[in-house]
């Protein structure tokens, strides 16, 4: 088991991580339970993705920007250009925007975001948060890639509203296959991640499973409130299913499909969680930190052992 020192959930800090009273905790834990998280997510996407008339794009994602602290420097085309939020939401960069690590032993980050855990999936089970951990066989139930991982290093990446929101693959290799599995759409903010038990084996996710020179790497795709779906640019593969369901079968390839380090994988159409997965004994995490602010293409892992690793750095 990893063993624990002080946490930062997702979206917060450590500094704030008291602020909540408890009782209020409980109280707005319960309104999430109840709220009606999916019919506002159908709404929020129906709404991102109605047409902007052209004379109010760059106004609009202007605004959304500047509140949320986006970077409007690195976006690839004139804002007038997205026709929708949605659009500009899952807007590309600029070529040279982020510079993917070439060593061939090196794991890149798939995402920008902030480091919400690491370490190693010891047990079989994963730390969510300060004193929540969850089972690795319930985030992929997959009995096979289960045992697989079992043992191996993981990094959880949290995506705030203000993030580059495409994913790309974190290494070289071949993508041999996909799991979708519906689920709920809790939030991943701080206060979530802090109180809800499992949170990330709830909500629903996209695996898409990569054979590489590090091993196999699950790139976990978690959804949240107010993400309309998640899309992948390697397969049509539909999700934000109606209901929780049954988590579906893990599709397998008969041929893999190549891909490079840096290569788009997907996207999130509004923000979430990323959760890296690696077989054990073949990667050595890099000097991470909780919170620490990561890049798409900035060193994650280097090849090597990883055993007796412990989590991130507070």
């Amino acid at each position: 088991m990893t063993i624990r020192q002080q946490s930062l959930p997702p979206g917060g800090s450590l500094s704030t991580s008291g602020a909540w009273p408890r009782a209020r905790e409980r109280f707005l834990t319960r309104l999430l339970r109840w709220a009606p998280k999916r019919a506002f997510s159908t709404g929020v996407g129906i709404v991102a993705r109605r047409r902007v008339p052209r004379f109010a794009r760059a106004g609009l994602y202007g605004a959304f920007a500047r509140r949320v602290g986006a970077n409007l420097a690195e976006v690839e085309k004139p804002l007038g250009d997205y026709a929708s939020l949605d659009d500009f939401f899952v807007r590309r960069l600029k070529p040279g925007a982020r510079p993917v690590v070439a060593d061939p032993d090196v794991v890149v980050s798939p995402c920008d975001g902030s480091i919400a855990e690491s370490g190693i999936a010891g047990g079989g089970r994963m730390i969510q948060a300060k004193g929540i951990d969850y089972k690795l066989a319930n985030l992929i139930p997959d009995a096979d890639a289960a045992a697989r991982f079992e043992g191996g290093a993981y990094v959880t990446i949290y995506l705030a509203p203000r993030d580059y929101h495409r994913v790309h693959f974190p290494a070289d290799g071949m993508v041999n296959g996909f799991q979708h599995i519906p689920g709920a759409l809790f939030p991943v903010n701080a206060l979530a991640v802090r109180n809800i038990g499992g949170l990330f084996t709830l909500n629903e996710r996209l695996v898409t499973f990569v054979d590489t020179s590090f091993g196999e790497i699950a790139v976990v795709m978690v959804a949240a409130t107010g993400v309309g779906h998640m899309t992948v640019s390697y397969d049509a593969v539909e999700t934000h299913a109606a209901g929780k369901g049954r988590p579906g079968p893990r599709v397998r390839y008969s041929a893999g499909r190549r891909v490079d380090r840096g290569d788009d994988l997907g996207a999130f159409h509004l923000g979430s969680t990323v959760v890296l997965l690696f077989e054990p004994g073949r990667v050595k995490l890099g000097p991470l930190v909780l919170g620490q602010k990561v890049r798409m293409g900035e060193l994650i892992a280097r090849r090597g052992a990883a055993r007796g690793q412990g989590r991130a750095a507070s």
